[in-house]
């Protein structure tokens, strides 16, 4: 099982090192799109574009986030508790509050993948 979590935690790291370059390129998308406003040509698909890439980087970034343990945390007590009581407490806030969030997620997205 710890070769399974490792592996997951070496997947998410490397996705997310390469997700970082889609700032990049994101960065030059809105460079290009704005200087073609400015030249009085602007193209319709591009802003779509943004907001799907933007959307990518930012659950890839959750995903690298919380590989990496960088989520921010109240640690007023929880930097006291031992480590098997932190993996608990990070159980039953993500059974409590993460799981419902992405079930929410994907209940009010389905009428939109359907449509699209």
């Amino acid at each position: 099982m710890q070769r399974l979590l490792l592996a997951v935690d070496r997947l998410s790291t490397s996705l997310g090192h390469l997700f970082a370059w889609l700032i990049v390129a994101l960065t030059g998308l809105i460079t290009w799109e704005v200087l073609s406003r400015k030249a009085g040509v602007p193209h319709a698909w591009v802003f779509d574009a943004q907001i799907m890439g933007y959307g990518a980087l930012f659950m890839m970034a959750g995903a690298y986030t919380l590989a990496k343990n960088g989520h921010v945390r109240g640690d007023v007590l929880y930097g006291f508790f031992p480590v098997r009581l932190q993996a608990g407490v990070d159980l039953v806030l993500y059974l409590l509050f993460f799981l419902p969030g992405a079930v929410a997620m994907v209940y009010a997205g389905r009428s939109y993948a359907a449509q699209s």
